[in-house]
């Protein structure tokens, strides 16, 4: 019997090659998501960073990462609302990130109803001037929100209003021209009211225009020449004069506005029977007592948290809505002209009319 010799194998030595990920210095990683944490365009693109590798996990939760996640990296659904995403953003708050601060003072105060623990977030963001924050704060002043209609602090809100309008808050301003005309919480000064109404319609104007520049749409220069407001001869019809702002399409929506409206719009968190939301879309806010919003004084069906989501909820709609309903002219006492609108105060203490014409 023949034997046969097995044949040699060559043993080849596989030497694997040094991953170069892994010789990048953390700091350079860390520059690297921060950029990804500020620009993230909604929580996934972050997240799904995060789950690639422990390296990536324990760098991502760096303290200044996650103090410069932005307002879309933040942007929870609320259908996605969990322990863990409450958690995720107390890192951030704790991080000192002042748009997750913001955040989580309006889910807390709206949502989760712990009104003081959400107050004390949003006044954090508002010590570092962040002008929404000083805006949402100066709605709850102005409504007594979370307390009673005795706890109203006009003056507080008026200054909140003003601290947020110098930021360049386009509503906080409108709303503080609206109180300088009517007088409420502020000596009134119509003049002055006058002029930040119009300031704010110009930053509204200029605001929309850059964006549409961006997108590269069609000017609407040609409404501007129609009124002569860049011919200097503006008449009393020009958008830029109204109380409501130029008619220019709505501003992006801040994604804790977005939770609000869906938070309380699925029934996750459930609203009182005589407790309703705000009537402006891209609002969301709640009542936190019965009649704490002040509705329309023309049709009485809307209501509204304040000026500023009154202004953009009548460009958007409710001007072609509106319509004096009898009830409302019996219980006035008489005719309300066609085409005024303003909000008033259920409980009666104040009657705010602003002039709506357009």
């Amino acid at each position: 019997m023949v034997m046969r010799k097995k044949p040699r194998t060559c043993r080849q030595t596989v030497t694997e090659k040094a991953d170069l990920f892994d010789g990048l210095p953390d700091d350079l990683i860390v520059c690297v998501l921060c950029k990804l944490s500020a620009s993230a365009s909604c929580p996934s693109d972050f997240i799904s960073i995060l789950v690639t590798c422990k390296r990536l996990n324990r760098l991502g939760r760096h303290p200044l990462v996650l103090s410069k996640a932005g307002p879309k990296a933040l942007a929870v659904k609320a259908k996605n609302w969990s322990d863990s995403a409450h958690r995720f953003l107390k890192h951030c708050v704790a991080a000192g990130n002042t748009e997750a601060c913001y955040t989580l003072g309006m889910i807390r105060f709206y949502c989760l109803q712990n009104r003081a623990s959400g107050t004390s977030l949003m006044a954090k963001a508002a010590i570092k001037s962040h002008s929404p924050a000083l805006y949402s704060l100066a709605v709850i002043q102005f409504n007594g929100s979370g307390a009673s209609k005795n706890h109203k602090d006009l003056r507080a809100g008026v200054a909140l209003c003003a601290r947020a309008a110098f930021l360049g808050h386009i509503d906080a301003l409108r709303e503080l021209g609206h109180c300088l005309q009517d007088g409420y919480g502020v000596s009134q000064n119509i003049t002055k009211g006058r002029r930040l109404l119009i300031e704010a319609n110009a930053r509204e104007f200029m605001l929309s225009l850059s964006s549409m520049m961006k997108r590269k749409q069609p000017l609407p220069f040609h409404q501007c020449y129609l009124f002569g407001c860049l011919s200097g001869s503006g008449n009393s019809e020009c958008p830029l004069l109204s109380d409501f702002g130029y008619n220019v399409g709505a501003p992006e929506v801040h994604p804790v506005n977005s939770f609000l409206r869906e938070w309380f719009g699925s029934g996750k968190g459930g609203l009182a029977h005589e407790l309703r939301q705000c009537s402006y879309s891209g609002c969301g806010r709640p009542e936190t007592r019965s009649h704490e919003f002040r509705r329309c004084s023309v049709c009485g069906t809307v209501n509204y948290c304040s000026r500023g989501c009154q202004a953009q909820d009548w460009k958007s709609k409710h001007k072609m809505e509106c319509m004096p309903i009898e009830r409302w002219e019996n219980e006035e006492g008489g005719d309300v002209a066609v085409g005024m609108v303003g909000i008033e105060e259920v409980e009666g203490d104040h009657n705010l009319v602003v002039d709506g014409r357009d």
